[in-house]
């Protein structure tokens, strides 16, 4: 570069008197306004837009600090910078200073994850395997602090980079405060949004530290390998059923199976004793008080008797035979006039029809509940 080049450099910077940035991008968090040899002109205007705020560092040190709005800069509005250079009388020389633009509005849907499975102890399954992954949002909270001690002299910080930083703090607080719940594995997925919370909490002040304020944490899934979800399915299938059923069920199908294969008489007797084998395991293992009983030893009967079955007889009306009908139906229409005792009845095991009035558990319906009279002496 040339002589006239330098010096036309130098001039067309140290005369612009607008400090701004306009940001076209929708990643960058931090950028640095760029000038000659960093010289400000006395008077230089600032324009802060909404969702910016523009920090000062004069020497690696935070100056100033200032929010949305347009400002002259002077010794006046430069306090901390003014006191920083032994500014008594004011100034009329460009001044150096850095001056960072912060983006200040909300990033969101940023994602987070395990990259690797993490170890958890539970009392049922051991040590198992799990892994995580969601959304977060956040925002810059305080300016001067995240400039100074996250930004450093980068001229261009981008949500990427703060990403990288954040998602392992994410991942470190997410697997302590999982592991400190102490829940049974399964339910970890099923309270996501109260895990969410607790999680967020955890992490806001190491967020703080840095100027960074987490806005939403949002646990999407937690899963885990294949086989323990197959193992947890089948627990919580048996924690629900009824295992002397199951037994009964187990044995019936086994016998079914059995009577089907070539055996024949000797494979059902083989399928029924399996079934009844498993019943009693079964059993036990749902009472493990009970005495235990070998295989052969003689069984208390727990089958109940059948049920009574219930007379039926046939009646003629009307040269109709009618029926079949219950002892108590009949006794209604003996009293509707519709039978009477005369009306022949049959019911099963009765030689022919008889008249009602000598049927004997029918001679109630005549009214006959006066005795006979006494033997003579």
């Amino acid at each position: 570069m040339g002589l006239f080049d330098e010096i036309k450099k130098k001039l067309s910077h140290e005369f612009i008197d607008i400090v701004e940035w306009l940001d076209n991008t929708n990643d960058t968090i931090v950028h640095r306004f760029e000038r000659y040899q960093n010289e400000i002109k006395n008077n230089a205007k600032l324009i802060v837009r909404e969702g910016q705020t523009a920090v000062f560092i004069n020497e690696g040190q935070l100056a100033d600090v200032f929010t949305p709005g347009t400002y002259d800069l002077t010794t006046q509005n430069l306090p901390i910078l003014a006191t920083l250079k032994g500014w008594k009388y004011g100034f009329d020389s460009p001044f150096k200073a850095e001056v960072y633009f912060v983006n200040t509005t909300l990033f969101t849907d940023e994602k987070w994850g395990t990259k690797n499975p993490f170890m958890l102890s539970d009392e049922r399954f051991g040590l198992v395997e799990i892994r995580a992954f969601g959304t977060y949002s956040f925002r810059i909270s305080d300016p001067g602090k995240f400039v100074v001690d996250v930004v450093g002299t980068d001229g261009n910080f981008t949500n990427y980079e703060v990403n990288e930083h954040l998602k392992s703090l994410i991942v470190t607080r997410f697997t302590d405060t999982v592991g400190e719940a102490n829940l049974p594995v399964e339910l970890y997925a099923a309270n996501t949004t109260e895990l969410s919370e607790t999680c967020q909490e955890v992490m806001q002040p190491e967020f703080g530290r840095v100027g960074i304020e987490l806005e939403k944490f949002y646990i999407e899934n937690v899963s885990m390998p294949e086989e323990l979800k197959k193992e947890i399915f089948e627990y919580s299938r048996l924690d629900k059923l009824d295992m002397t059923k199951l037994a009964q069920f187990k044995a019936a199908k086994a016998m079914e199976a059995a009577a089907k294969n070539e055996g024949g008489t000797a494979g059902a007797g083989m399928g029924m004793g399996m079934g009844f084998v498993l019943a009693q395991q079964m059993g036990g293992m749902m009472n493990p008080q009970a005495p235990q009983q070998g295989f052969g030893a003689p069984q208390q009967a727990a089958v109940p008797p059948p049920m009574p079955t219930q007379v039926m007889y046939h009646y003629a009306s009307n040269g109709q035979q009618m029926g079949p009908v219950s002892i108590d139906k009949l006794k209604e229409l003996f009293a509707s006039r519709t039978v009477n005792k005369d009306s022949l009845v049959w019911k099963q095991g009765m030689q022919n029809w008889t008249a009602l009035k000598d049927v004997e558990e029918l001679k109630s319906f005549l009214g006959g509940s006066t005795p006979p009279p006494l033997p003579s002496a």
